[in-house]
C-alpha cells in the first residue's frame, strides 16, 4: 500500500477529512481494501457528535455493496437522533505485537478501516425484518430460516440504521521490527502473533441432547473464522 491519488473507479475519495497524514505506506483507499477490513471485523465503533458531546458505541454490523448496516435497541437515546448525521465507523483487528531492540520503536500488527457517511433510521418494518435477516444470515449463513420467527413487537423493538459509504482510507501493519540497524543489540526481537478465533461451543444448559450442534457452526468453528 502507498500514498496515491485514488482512482474513482476503485477507489474512494482523498479529502482533507479522509486523507490519511501519517505513514502513507501503509494506507489505501481502495475499496476492496475497506471492504475486506470491514467485512472481517467482527464489532465495529459508530463515532457521532450529539447535542455538541462526542459519542463512540460498539456495534455488530454487516454490509451489502456500499452499504453499512448496524443495529440497536429502540429504547436507546441515541439511535434516533443521529437519523440524518454525520458518522464515522470504524473497524480494527490487531495481528500481532512487535517486539523490537528499544521501546520507542515497539508496535502492533494490525488492520483498520474508517468510513464516513451519513446515517438513516430504516422505518419500515419489513426492510427492517429484511436486513436483520441478512446480518443473521452473514454471520451464520442460512441459520434465519431455521429459527422461530420474529415477531412484529421484536422487529419494533430493534432499530437498524445504515449509511452509504462517501469516503472511506484503510492502515495496515504487517511484518518484523523496523530495526534491523540495531541487529547488534542483544535483546529478542520479533512478532508475538495474535488471533482471534471460535473455539468449542457450549450448549444452552436447557437444550435437549437430542439437538446437535449444526453442521454449519461446527464448520465455522473447526475453520476458526469469525464471519
Amino acid at each position: 500500500m502507498s500514498d496515491f491519488e485514488p482512482r474513482p473507479d476503485t477507489c474512494y475519495p482523498k479529502t482533507e477529512r479522509s486523507r490519511i497524514r501519517r505513514e502513507h505506506h501503509l494506507g489505501s483507499y481502495e475499496r476492496a481494501d475497506v471492504h475486506a477490513i470491514l467485512d472481517a471485523s467482527p464489532l465495529c465503533h459508530i463515532g457521532y457528535v450529539i447535542d455538541g458531546a462526542p459519542f463512540v458505541t460498539p456495534t455488530l454490523h454487516w454490509r451489502k455493496g456500499n452499504r453499512v448496516y448496524w443495529h440497536g435497541s429502540v429504547g436507546s437515546r441515541f439511535l434516533r437522533q443521529v437519523d440524518g448525521a454525520p458518522v464515522c465507523v470504524t473497524c480494527s483487528l490487531m495481528d500481532g505485537y512487535v517486539l523490537a531492540r528499544s521501546a520507542l520503536n515497539h508496535a502492533v500488527n494490525y488492520r483498520s478501516a474508517m468510513l464516513f457517511g451519513t446515517a438513516h433510521v430504516v422505518d419500515s418494518l419489513d426492510e427492517k425484518a429484511e436486513a436483520l435477516r441478512d446480518f443473521t444470515d452473514d454471520l451464520f449463513p442460512g441459520r434465519w430460516d431455521s429459527l422461530r420467527p420474529m415477531t412484529e413487537k421484536e422487529v419494533k423493538a430493534t432499530s437498524v440504521l445504515w449509511m452509504e459509504v462517501e469516503e472511506a482510507t484503510v492502515k495496515v501493519r504487517t511484518g518484523p521490527p523496523n530495526d534491523a540497524d540495531e541487529s547488534d543489540v542483544p535483546v529478542w526481537a520479533g512478532v508475538l502473533p495474535m488471533r482471534t478465533m471460535l473455539t468449542t461451543a457450549q450448549p444452552a444448559p436447557e437444550l435437549p441432547t437430542s439437538i446437535g450442534l449444526p453442521d454449519l457452526l461446527a464448520t465455522l468453528i473447526a475453520s476458526g473464522r469469525l464471519r
